[in-house]
C-alpha cells in the first residue's frame, strides 16, 4: 500500500472533544471518522486492525468447536417478548415498527436469535453439546457514548452461545472458552488483561466473568487482592465488602439537638465522632413501584447499587427527594423508631459495632449511643456496600484489597435455562423426557479491543501496535524520493517484501523527513525501514522498532531478509 494513495489524513492538532489518548490518536492518525454520537466510520488502517482481531477470534472459536453463523441485525419483537426482555430492557434497545406495523428491534445482543436458530433442529440429546458464534454489527442506544471506539452505540461484536444437557458439561465448556479468551488477548497483543468475577446484569445467569484491560481511563472499578499468591479479582459491582473491626463502647441512647446538620461530615464536625461510628441512611426508589428503599450503612462506606438491585430483585434509582406522606425525615433518618413507608436494608458493615450516631427521625435531632441489637432489635444484615482500598480480602483474609480501573474487552456467562425455558426450547433425553438445554454466552467487542490496545500501548506521538494486529507489519520511508538511487532501492525493497507476503506500507511522498516520520508514528507500524541519500551512501538500510527497543543498520542486500526475520520474530512473541 502506498501512503499517497491511502484515503484519510493525519493531523497535528488533537480534536477538542477527545478526552482520552486512544480517541485522540485514532482521530489524528486517520483511523476513524465521527458520524454521529457513538457512531464512527473506519478508515482502512482501523479496518485492517479489526479484521486481524476478528481472524484471531475465529481461529480460537473454531479451535474449541465453534460453528460460525450469522443472525439478522433486525429482529421481530415477538422473540424478545418470548424471553421477557422486550419490556425488561429500557430505552437502550432501539424499537420500531415496519411498514406492516410489525414491532421490530435492532439487535443489541442475540440470545433470542440463537435460541430461535437452534430450537427446531437440536431436538435430541444426541445433538448436544454445540456452540454457535457470529461476528456481527449491534446497536445499543448508549446514553453515555465516549472515548471514540471505547464506548459506542453501534459496534461489531463476537458473540457465541453454547448449548448443553447438563450443568457439568456447561462448566467444562465454560473453562474451554475462558482459556480461549486468554489466548485471544495474548495473540492480539493486549498486555494487561485480567479476568474478574462480574455481575450478569441483563444477560441473566449466576456465574460470569469479565476480561478487563487495566488502564486508568477504564470505566469499571475492580477489586484486586495485592497479597502475593492470592488470586481474588472481582468487578466492584459484585466484590465482597469485608470491613475492619471497629472498636466502640456501649453507651446509653441519647437524643441530641443538631440543627441543620444533615451530612456525615457535618455530624463529624458537630459531635467529634468518626464516620466509622455513624449509621447513615441512603434513600432509593424502586423503578416499577416508586416504593422507597432506605439503606442503613456505616458512615464511611458507599452503597453498591448493583448489589442492592440483586438483593431486592428489582431495579432502583437514587431518590430525588421524599414526600411528607412517606414519613421519611430527610437528613435525619435513623433505624430507631423508623416506621416510614419504605423497605429497610441493613448493610453488614453495621454488625458488631456497639455504639452509633444516627438520625432520630425528627428534624434537627440525632441519636448518639445507638445500639442496633438493643434499640432496634434483630435485623437481617446483607452486603450492599462497595469494596474499598485496604478492605479485607474474602479469600486470604488480609487487608490487601486494591481498587483499579479497567476497560471490559470480553465477557463470559453461564446463562442456565433462562432463555431456553422462556422460549420453550426442548430436547428429548435418553429416557424419552423433554428437557430444556442449558446455555453459555461469550462476547468480545472487536472495536473496543482495538481502541483499548491503543490506549494501553501508545506514546505522545501515536499508537504502538503489536505485530499481530498492526495495520501493516513494515513501513518503508523513502526520503528524498527524487533521488534515483534512493527511489530504486526503496522500490526494490517494497517489491521484495511484498512478494514474500510481508504487509508493507510504502511512503514515497515528496515531503519533509519530519512530516513523514510524524505520520509514521501515527501509523504505529512495528518495524520501520528508512532509505535516504545518507543510508545509500553507506550501503545500508536503517531499521527501527516503533516501540524504540531497537535501531540499527543492515546492508542493502540483506535488508529484505533481515526484515522478514524480524517480522517473524515479533509475531512469535505473541503465540499462545
Amino acid at each position: 500500500m502506498l501512503v499517497r494513495n491511502l484515503l484519510g489524513a493525519r493531523y497535528k492538532e488533537t480534536p477538542k472533544d477527545c478526552t482520552i489518548a486512544s480517541h485522540a490518536l485514532m482521530m489524528k492518525g486517520g483511523y476513524i471518522k465521527y458520524m454521529s454520537n457513538g457512531s464512527y466510520s473506519l478508515f482502512n488502517p482501523a479496518k485492517r486492525i479489526t479484521s486481524k482481531i476478528e481472524k484471531i477470534i475465529r481461529e480460537e472459536m473454531d479451535k474449541i468447536g465453534g460453528q460460525e453463523v450469522l443472525f439478522p441485525v433486525v429482529m421481530p419483537a415477538s422473540l424478545w417478548e418470548e424471553s421477557g426482555r422486550y419490556t425488561s430492557i429500557g430505552s437502550e434497545m432501539a424499537r420500531f415498527t415496519d411498514r406492516n406495523n410489525m414491532k421490530m428491534v435492532l439487535g443489541m445482543t442475540h440470545e433470542e436469535a440463537a435460541v430461535h436458530l437452534a430450537r427446531d433442529v437440536a431436538a435430541s440429546y444426541t445433538d448436544y453439546p454445540f456452540m454457535i458464534y457470529q461476528i456481527q454489527t449491534k446497536f445499543r442506544d448508549e446514553p453515555r457514548a465516549r472515548g471514540g471506539l471505547i464506548r459506542v452505540r453501534e459496534f461489531t461484536m463476537k458473540d457465541a452461545y453454547s448449548f448443553h444437557t447438563s450443568q457439568a458439561d456447561l462448566e467444562e465448556y465454560y473453562e474451554k472458552c475462558y482459556e480461549a479468551y486468554v489466548r485471544i488477548f495474548k495473540r492480539a497483543g493486549a498486555k494487561n488483561v485480567i479476568a474478574v468475577k462480574s455481575d450478569s446484569g441483563m444477560m441473566g445467569g449466576n456465574v460470569s466473568h469479565e476480561f478487563m484491560l487495566l488502564t486508568d481511563i477504564g470505566e469499571d472499578t475492580l477489586a484486586i487482592c495485592s497479597n502475593e499468591g492470592c488470586d481474588y479479582k472481582a468487578n466492584v459491582e459484585v466484590a465482597d465488602c469485608i470491613t475492619h473491626e471497629i472498636e466502640s463502647e456501649k453507651r446509653d441512647l441519647e437524643k441530641v439537638e443538631t440543627p441543620n446538620v444533615k451530612t456525615i461530615e457535618g455530624l463529624k464536625h458537630k459531635l467529634g465522632v468518626e464516620t466509622t461510628l455513624m449509621c447513615k441512611a441512603v434513600v432509593y426508589q424502586e423503578n416499577l413501584t416508586d416504593e422507597y428503599v432506605v439503606v442503613f450503612i456505616r458512615g464511611d462506606l458507599e452503597v453498591n447499587e448493583t448489589k442492592l438491585r440483586n438483593y431486592l430483585k428489582a431495579e432502583v434509582h437514587p431518590a430525588a427527594g421524599v414526600n411528607e406522606e412517606s414519613g421519611i425525615v430527610a437528613g435525619f433518618i435513623g433505624p430507631v423508631g423508623f416506621n416510614a413507608k419504605a423497605k429497610v436494608v441493613f448493610d453488614r458493615s453495621l454488625k458488631g459495632i456497639e455504639s452509633f450516631v444516627c438520625g432520630a427521625n425528627e428534624k434537627d435531632y440525632h441519636y448518639v449511643g445507638m445500639n442496633i441489637e438493643r434499640d432496634v432489635g434483630k435485623v437481617e444484615y446483607v452486603d450492599v456496600a462497595k469494596a474499598y482500598n485496604g478492605g479485607i480480602c474474602p479469600i486470604c483474609g488480609k487487608p490487601t484489597i486494591t481498587l483499579k480501573r479497567g476497560i471490559e474487552v470480553g465477557n463470559i456467562f453461564q446463562l442456565g435455562q433462562k432463555y431456553t425455558k422462556s422460549m420453550n426450547m426442548t430436547y428429548v433425553d435418553k429416557d424419552g423426557e423433554r428437557k430444556n438445554p442449558i446455555m453459555g454466552c461469550y462476547g468480545i467487542g472487536v472495536g473496543r479491543l482495538c481502541a483499548s490496545i491503543c490506549e494501553e500501548q501508545h506514546d505522545a506521538y501515536g499508537p504502538v501496535w503489536p505485530m499481530p494486529i498492526a495495520p501493516w507489519q513494515v513501513e518503508i520511508c523513502c526520503l528524498q524520493s527524487e533521488d534515483e538511487k534512493v527511489k530504486a532501492v526503496s522500490d526494490e525493497l517494497y517489491k521484495t517484501l511484498s512478494d514474500a507476503g510481508i504487509e508493507v506500507l510504502y511512503d514515497d511522498r515528496d515531503v519533509r523527513a519530519g512530516s513523514m516520520f510524524a505520520d509514521a508514528d501515527l501509523f504505529g507500524i512495528p518495524i520501520r525501514a528508512v532509505v535516504s541519500q545518507k543510508t545509500c551512501d553507506r550501503g545500508v538500510v536503517e531499521i527501527s522498532y516503533r516501540d524504540k527497543s531497537y535501531k540499527g543498520d543492515v546492508t542493502m542486500g540483506k535488508a529484505a531478509e533481515e526484515i522478514e526475520r524480524r517480522v517473524k520474530e515479533l509475531l512469535d512473541e505473541y503465540k499462545a
